[in-house]
């Protein structure tokens, strides 16, 4: 079971919040692999970013900002600021080293009971992406989920 707080009683849908907990690694985990496999199939930092945004706007759907606090404790500000520095020191990288920008090269890396692993620098570049992507979906629950928040909040003070 995933850590964190759950909504009151009343705001509660009890198949959301089992079908949350169910779906959000199992979505991360996918993102993930989006990610890894874009150089070479569909998918990349974009499309891995958009599916775990969703996984996160799943989570928030269920358990409103408390279920979101509980996942990701990072300012969403910091997170996109990490992922562009990510994207453009990958980009001025091979700048530095007398290539062109964005220049890609390949690299093999002999691993312990894995064997040869062999990647393209510019998986690095889909990594910044990525984690600008869920940065910017962060940013945008956290900005408009505290005006549902709100308006959830009034509303129940007026009714109740």
């Amino acid at each position: 079971m995933l850590p964190g707080t759950v909504r009151e009683g009343h705001d509660r849908t009890l198949l959301l919040e089992v079908a949350t907990r169910t779906l959000f690694p199992t979505m991360l985990v996918f993102s993930l692999y989006l990610l890894l496999v874009g150089h070479y199939s569909p998918g990349g930092g974009f499309s891995g970013g958009l599916v775990a945004g969703l996984a996160f706007v799943l989570r928030y759907t269920a358990g409103g900002s408390v279920g979101l606090g509980a996942v990701f404790a990072v300012r969403p500000p910091a997170i996109i600021g990490t992922g562009l520095a990510i994207s453009v020191c990958t980009a001025l990288v091979p700048l530095v080293l007398g290539v062109q920008v964005l220049t890609s090269a390949k690299l093999q890396v002999e691993l312990p009971l894995i064997g040869v692993v062999s990647t393209q620098t510019s998986l690095l570049l889909d990594v910044g992406v990525y984690v600008l992507i869920v940065g910017v979906v962060l940013d945008l629950l956290r900005s408009l989920g505290s005006g549902i928040d709100r308006d959830m909040h009034d509303a129940g003070e007026v009714v109740g």
